[in-house]
């Protein structure tokens, strides 16, 4: 079986398998990203845990434990994420190299929700977010490459919780024609039932060994015993859906 087949048999294998959408209420005020969970906007939506095993071995609540929220405005996505973990590590000084061994926030975009392979193109986005608030993920040739210019993320440790912290971030939402170089794709205006292809991830690394848990927000089907393909392929999302109220 040639690799085209093969992985054209996998995405239908994923399509079959049901997701329930995630319903992210509109923002009337836009949320500030700084950090704080105070915004009026956080209140009308719904929080949806990051449990599901996706790599490595289940965690203790202590060691980690997620969970976030989203909201939109016409322009942007806005994450807001509780995380819970009793060592936060970069040590990786390069933001592009081995950023998924270190503590890392992942969120999985697809603008239009049309699945497929997303690895070495813009088909969809696996944005790492690092412990120094920068964004990351393939270019066009396979490579790492920063997409700052698409995210804004914050984080702060809680007052009441010092093992917690609150990680707020922004996404603009970039159609799959968007290009490394000569780019003249912008970002796409957010209404009101739009349907997106979404996940939300968590490398949890507590020593120089790597990371030791893949934590996600949706429970991937697993093929041949693997549920690590968010990063390759999109058909394994879950979905968002932007509602008007929750």
């Amino acid at each position: 079986m040639s690799k085209t087949a093969l992985f054209a048999g996998l995405v239908a294998l994923s399509a079959s398998f049901a997701s329930s959408a995630y319903d992210a209420p509109f923002a009337p005020v836009t949320p500030i990203i700084d950090g704080q969970a105070n915004d009026p906007a956080w209140l009308a939506a719904q929080w949806q845990a990051i449990d599901q095993l996706t790599l490595g071995t289940q965690p203790s609540a202590d060691d980690f434990s997620g969970r976030f929220k989203i909201v939109w405005t016409k322009s942007k996505l806005f994450l807001l994420g509780e995380i819970t973990d009793d060592v936060l590590i970069d040590t990786h000084a390069d933001p592009l190299a081995l950023y998924w061994e270190d503590d890392t926030f992942e969120i999985f975009l697809d603008e239009d929700k049309s699945g497929g392979n997303h690895l070495d193109n813009y088909n969809a986005f696996a944005y790492h977010l690092s412990l120094d608030n920068q964004a990351i993920d393939y270019n066009s040739q396979g490579k790492p490459r920063l997409l700052n210019d698409h995210v804004s993320s914050i984080w702060k440790r809680s007052i009441e919780k010092p093992n917690t912290i609150i990680w707020e971030a922004s996404f603009d939402v970039y159609p799959d024609t968007f290009k490394d170089q000569n780019n003249t794709a912008k970002p796409v205006t957010l209404v009101e039932g739009k349907e997106m292809g979404f996940m939300v991830a968590y490398c949890d690394s507590d020593g120089m060994d790597g990371r030791q848990h893949f934590i996600g927000s949706f429970d991937i089907p697993a093929i041949n015993g693997d549920k690590n393909r968010g990063y390759i392929d999109a058909s394994v999302f879950d979905s968002l859906k932007l509602v008007k109220t929750p």
